[in-house]
């Protein structure tokens, strides 16, 4: 799907015009560079590479600088492709947050937030064991059984157990775009969006 690469700024709330006090994100969304547009005949596949945030070019590996220059773009931070765009874009381009004057409607990928190794209660949402007293002993928060009996003899694959929570790839659809802002480079959508402040996000049309 088409989109930009943005940066999660933080979120906010604005009032809707029926005056109702609505919570949102500010993504700072573009400016994105073509660094690199891919075809059928040399690449199997047709998409478009974008390049978000500068960098210096003393950070930057000989093979990334010669991919640049190929593009006449400065280094950048960020690379990302994406497929099916209606415009016919060159290497060097740049797209703006402008592209979503007319979308209503987009989908954010980001990277949520790690929180670590967690136990089920937090990371699954379980209720605890037994009691909190009449000689309960520190059973409260456990997961119970597993399955794991004399048949069939191991606990099968997909178990919600404790184990590493967040820090994963996620995805939110459909979320409402309140306000575009061009003159900043900034999308407010209503809602949350996953990643902490700073983090790199993809919206999507």
């Amino acid at each position: 799907m088409p989109g930009l690469l943005g940066k999660k700024i933080g979120m906010t709330s604005v009032f809707s015009a029926d005056g109702k006090n609505v919570p949102c994100t500010v993504i700072e969304v573009g400016p994105c560079v073509v660094t690199q547009i891919k075809t059928t005949d040399r690449d199997g596949y047709e998409a478009i590479q974008l390049g978000f945030q500068d960098k210096k070019d003393k950070h930057t590996t000989k093979p990334l600088a010669g991919h640049f220059k190929k593009a006449g773009v400065t280094p950048k931070r960020h690379l990302a492709e994406f497929k099916g765009f209606d415009e016919e874009y060159k290497l060097g381009d740049v797209i703006t947050v402008e592209y979503f004057n007319d979308a209503n409607f987009v989908d954010v990928v980001g990277t949520s937030k790690g929180k670590g190794y967690q136990g089920v209660v937090k990371r699954h949402g379980f209720g605890g064991v037994g009691q909190a007293t009449h000689g309960q002993d520190d059973r409260q928060r456990a997961p119970g059984a597993v399955g794991a009996c004399s048949y069939p003899a191991k606990v099968f694959k997909g178990m919600r157990m404790a184990g590493q929570m967040g820090n994963a790839r996620v995805t939110i659809q459909n979320l409402q775009i309140l306000k575009v802002l061009p003159e900043n480079n900034l999308l407010l959508i209503k809602g949350s969006v996953p990643g902490a402040k700073g983090s790199i996000v993809t919206i999507e049309k």
